[in-house]
């Protein structure tokens, strides 16, 4: 796909009385390109079921490196949200097409129709309400904070006066960050030494290993995962924000789309299938909500 800057790069070219041949078949190719994407994700037409199914793909948004959600392992990319994508394109008589994209731009590239809904994890925000259609909650995503096992001062929250957090640029751990500052300097403490932004959570858990960091803040799902993972290296410390769910995201005026989501979800919760998956994935059940949550 061209980025909005070639297009117009293109389009300008193309105002050329004569125009070279590499010219020409660029701006045709381009011109097909936009076509495609008017055709089937322009803003202002819903995407619909049908267009789906005559398209033969369901494209997918992952970002892979958040195991066990989403992640790669021996070239491939797999986890808990892959498993739930084969099953939904499996009803829609399609085939899956995943796209490993960077979490920052993640919407960005839905809307840009680069996939047609995202499956990462994504938990409930105000903001997020009002950029995506959500589906129901097929995940928990409460969030808790990764500590080494031999750092015996951080039990709460009100213990991170200053200690040096780590967190993901975008995440729910990244807003919550500035409440847990404000209600620390609130109380009369010092408020964090320092807060480190990284790309994604493995470099997070990087710089806590290496002791560059004190705390990470992420879902209680996948830090448990990461526990299990590093046996006796780290603890979890839970309860320092309310509860909360991850959701499938489409765009605002895929409505059809949302609605064929929250059945299957529904579908699968019934038969059994949902809790399969997470005993699979994460080794227990989740506690879901049956609603999204509503944000102010």
């Amino acid at each position: 796909m061209y980025e909005s800057s070639t297009l117009i790069s293109l389009l300008d070219e193309s105002m050329d009385m004569h125009p070279t041949r590499r010219k020409f078949l660029a701006m045709t190719g381009s011109m097909a390109v936009l076509s495609l994407i008017t055709a089937r994700n322009a803003n202002a037409a819903p995407l619909t079921l049908e267009q789906i199914k005559k398209s033969g793909e369901l494209r997918i948004g992952v970002e892979a490196a958040y195991p066990p959600f989403s992640f790669r392992k021996d070239g491939q990319i797999v986890g808990y949200d892959i498993d739930l994508a084969d099953i939904f394109a499996k009803a829609l008589g399609v085939k899956p097409v995943v796209t490993d994209t960077a979490w920052a731009g993640v919407i960005p590239s839905l809307y840009a129709g680069k996939f047609d809904i995202i499956m990462s994890a994504m938990s409930y925000t105000a903001e997020r309400l009002k950029r995506v259609g959500f589906s129901l909650p097929y995940a928990e995503a409460s969030q808790a904070m990764l500590v080494r096992s031999d750092d015996l001062t951080i039990k709460s929250p009100m213990d991170l006066n200053n200690k040096i957090i780590a967190i993901k640029l975008g995440s729910p751990g990244q807003v919550l960050q500035v409440k847990i500052n404000d209600a620390l300097k609130a109380a009369g403490g010092a408020g964090f030494k320092e807060i480190k932004i990284f790309d994604d959570h493995p470099a997070a858990y990087l710089s806590l290993a290496q002791g560059k960091a004190d705390v990470v803040f992420n879902t209680v799902p996948t830090l448990a995962m990461v526990i299990k993972d590093a046996p006796g290296k780290y603890t979890m410390v839970k309860g320092i924000g309310a509860d909360n769910w991850a959701g499938i995201a489409c765009r605002l005026e895929d409505t059809e789309v949302v609605k064929f989501l929250d059945n299957e979800i529904k579908r699968l919760i019934t038969d059994g299938t949902l809790e399969q998956l997470q005993l699979k994935w994460f080794g227990f059940k989740m506690d879901l909500s049956t609603t999204i949550p509503a944000l102010g």
